[in-house]
């Protein structure tokens, strides 16, 4: 079946379509658009008046004179505007010149589109062919105030995914002043859900957090200028006792990476209104007459079979529809970063000393980190003097590259862009770029400060000056940072009304730099990094195939970090290094074998000097490398199941899957030893019930599919009696189990 778009003339409705959803609204009598259905998909039908819920609320607003029961306080709306008698908060707010909040936009017309247009200016998901996904665009007006709005609507044929955003074009004669224009508004007709999000701080990311919805507001929400460790703009709701294999569940991903807002209403008769999109504090969008302004994408997912469906659409979305370009489906080269080796403690002998080792090891991509420009050698001073410090770096970028490609390695190096130190010759020279208040003083972070890229002479010096360095050398993978969240937002120079604009320009003109840089250099892999996992988010997947999720490379506390990223973003995205021990956050040693079973379920690399290991670890290296460049096809591509959870005991398991079906890769973790405990299993997923499988490192036996998802694998580990294993006992144990399909 294709993607059917369907509109009923007769009852002015729209039913959107595909064997899994369904999402249906209409054209109500006062000529706005009232929500009528989304989840399962149901049949087609010429009329779903039935579904309209009308009904006598005292005191409610109402739109006609003499009819009690029709209030927009009540009905479920695709568009909720203030000022209209919609008492709920509403995603659209327009100030008008006489100061008048009021607007009322009412169905103008409709068109119905194969494929997917772009969104100007903005990352978003895409199709290849027409036949991918249909598209809706349904324009509405506020006759008086000469307004349009459109609400774009675009559903893909073989997954359970409707996006989302709107576009909002001046067409009348005044100036308006959008206070608020979010990107999705859908109210939902119980509160019978729990709302998962993604939570946590520099070090701790994302980490899963479950509560069931209550009357009143409950939100999520990034005001750093940046979408933040706090909080990712994700959120699910799933049905009581939903889990990973079974249940209801819509998820919500926001493709931006500034301030946002996903926030969650529930009124006091029990309906949800869930609303996601740029965060209205610091925002105020003036539209002279002919100008228009486009909110973001949501990502909407509904799945009827638990988590871990929703997280597979997400998944194959993001990886194939969202990420561009060389890097997409290539296979991502095993690097090493210097950083926890060195930190800025460098001269070229010491680099070329792990360069040389890692060749010898098998790595593919030396990438070099912060403290090669300028005056380098703390974090007090430099960012923005894009040039090489000639005292560690004799022959510059370009000779240093030259030396690590000659020994058959890629080479990569480290920027963070966005940002300038005080002490810096482009600060003595343009002290008015960086975003603050002249009057007052600014507030430093990790000692530097923003550069103000709503300016187009910042962003042309930035194009400028990596581009000669991209250009100048051989260099094939770019690591962008960013180590600040935003204050004084102020563009220096600007006019009042400009300063509303500031924290969404900012985004505007990074992703203009991004897709200028991408652009002229498709070769080069980038890499996102925001303190780690500041800024891990769909807007960045958009420009960079993979991102640093956090900088706590600790291997047991990885475990909650990307099984909480596997939520929505695929494990071909996740930056993730085997680092050296102690660790560097935690002070916890595990082992290399562990270390590295973790870092396989991402991109794969070190951060480490190789210098300093026993030739044991060396041959372990070489070991988890050859692993790697054999199964990061698969690892990458193949279909990812969590199995168990790190937030919920003492043990984390995950796998991916083949889409044949006939291999799998199964990681088991145990963070603390326990004693003398009975037998435990490991239930698998997702395999073929009637298929035979060989499961490495445990038997010459098979087990039929069903036997090993219904079952389990014995794990045989120290924690289950049988003290004769071979397996290693103690904390922190990891275990790959290979499966092979006769």
């Amino acid at each position: 079946m294709g993607v059917p778009i369907v509109y009923h003339k007769k009852s002015r409705q729209f039913h959107l379509f595909n064997n899994e959803i369904s999402y249906i609204f209409g054209i109500m009598s006062n000529h706005q658009l009232g929500h009528l259905y989304y989840g399962k998909k149901i049949r087609d039908r010429e009329d779903f008046s039935h579904l309209l819920e009308l009904g006598f609320r005292d005191m409610s607003p109402c739109v006609f004179e003499g009819n009690a029961k029709f209030s927009l306080e009540q009905v479920k709306q695709e568009l909720s505007v203030f000022g209209s008698g919609d008492l709920r908060h509403c995603g659209l707010h327009i100030l008008q010149e006489d100061g008048s909040h009021t607007a009322c936009f009412e169905y103008r017309n409709h068109e119905i589109l194969s494929g997917k247009p772009l969104l100007e200016g903005l990352p978003a998901t895409y199709v290849e062919t027409d036949g991918e996904a249909q598209t809706l665009r349904v324009f509405l007006i506020d006759h008086w105030l000469g307004c349009q709005v459109e609400l774009q609507y675009t559903l893909y044929s073989d997954l359970p995914v409707l996006t989302r955003s709107i576009k909002l074009s001046n067409l009348g004669e005044q100036k308006i002043r959008l206070d608020s224009a979010m990107s999705l508004n859908l109210d939902l007709p119980d509160k019978e859900y729990e709302m998962i999000e993604l939570t946590g701080a520099w070090g701790r990311e994302r980490h899963i957090q479950t509560h069931a919805l209550h009357q009143g507001i409950q939100s999520i929400y990034s005001l750093r200028g940046h979408s933040s460790h706090h909080y990712n703009p994700f959120i699910g709701l799933k049905r009581k006792g939903t889990t990973e294999f079974f249940g209801e569940v819509i998820g919500l991903s926001l493709i931006y990476s500034g301030n946002f807002l996903a926030q969650v209403e529930v009124d006091t008769y029990d309906v949800t209104r869930v609303m996601m999109g740029i965060h209205p504090h610091g925002f105020s969008w003036s539209l002279l007459p002919g100008e228009s302004f486009q909110t973001p994408e949501v990502v909407m997912v509904y799945a009827d079979k638990g988590l871990n469906q929703m997280s597979q659409a997400f998944h194959e979305l993001y990886r194939t529809r969202l990420v561009r370009g060389t890097w997409r489906d290539r296979t991502r080269p095993i690097l090493i970063n210097n950083w926890e080796a060195t930190y800025m403690k460098f001269n070229e002998e010491k680099i070329l000393g792990i360069a040389r080792s890692a060749a010898e090891l098998g790595i593919e991509l030396f990438v070099l980190d912060d403290g090669w420009f300028g005056e380098r050698n703390t974090d007090t001073t430099s960012l923005g003097d894009w040039y090489p410090n000639k005292d560690k770096l004799p022959d510059g970028i370009s000779g240093l590259a030259r030396k690590i490609t000659d020994l058959g390695l890629k080479f990569g190096l480290w920027f963070e862009p966005e940002m300038i130190s005080k002490e810096s010759e482009l600060y003595r020279n343009h002290s008015d770029w960086t975003l603050s208040v002249p009057y007052r003083s600014m507030s430093p972070g990790r000692n530097q400060y923003v550069l103000d890229l709503t300016k187009a002479e910042v962003i042309d010096f930035l194009d400028e000056v990596m581009s000669k360095i991209l250009a100048g050398s051989d260099i094939s993978y770019v690591k962008w940072d960013m180590n600040r969240s935003m204050s004084e937002v102020f563009s220096a120079g600007r006019e009042s009304d400009f300063q509303g604009k500031v924290y969404h320009q900012y985004i505007l003109g990074l992703y203009e730099l991004f897709e200028r840089l991408t652009r002229k250099f498709p070769e080069v892999l980038f890499e996102s990094c925001a303190s780690g996992g500041g800024r891990f988010d769909p807007g960045m997947l958009y420009f960079c195939p993979q991102g640093w999720i956090s900088d706590d490379t600790d291997a047991i506390e990885r475990l909650k970090i990307q099984y909480g990223t596997s939520m929505v973003y695929p494990i071909s995205s996740m930056g993730s290094h085997v680092s050296a021990v102690p660790n560097h956050q935690t002070n916890r040693s595990t082992s290399l074998v562990t270390r590295g079973d973790v870092a396989y379920f991402g991109t794969f690399g070190y951060e480490l000097d190789l210098n300093l290991l026993s030739d044991a670890d060396k041959a372990t290296i070489r070991e988890q490398i050859d692993f790697m460049k054999e199964n990061r096809e698969l690892l990458h591509q193949g279909i990812f199941y969590r199995l168990v959870s790190p937030f919920e005991g003492n043990t984390t398991a995950w796998m991916i899957l083949a889409k044949n079906k006939n291999r799998a890769i199964v990681g088991y973790y145990r963070t603390l030893t326990e004693v003398n405990v009975g037998y435990k299993r490991l239930k698998l997923a997702g395999l073929d019930a009637d298929k035979k499988y060989h499961v490495a490192h445990t038997d010459e036996r098979y087990y039929y599919g069903d036997e090993l998802m219904e079952i389990g694998i014995l794990l045989n580990d120290s924690t289950s009696g049988d003290y004769l294993s071979k397996v290693p006992k103690g904390d922190f144990l990891s275990r790959l189990f290979i499966l092979e399909a006769e």
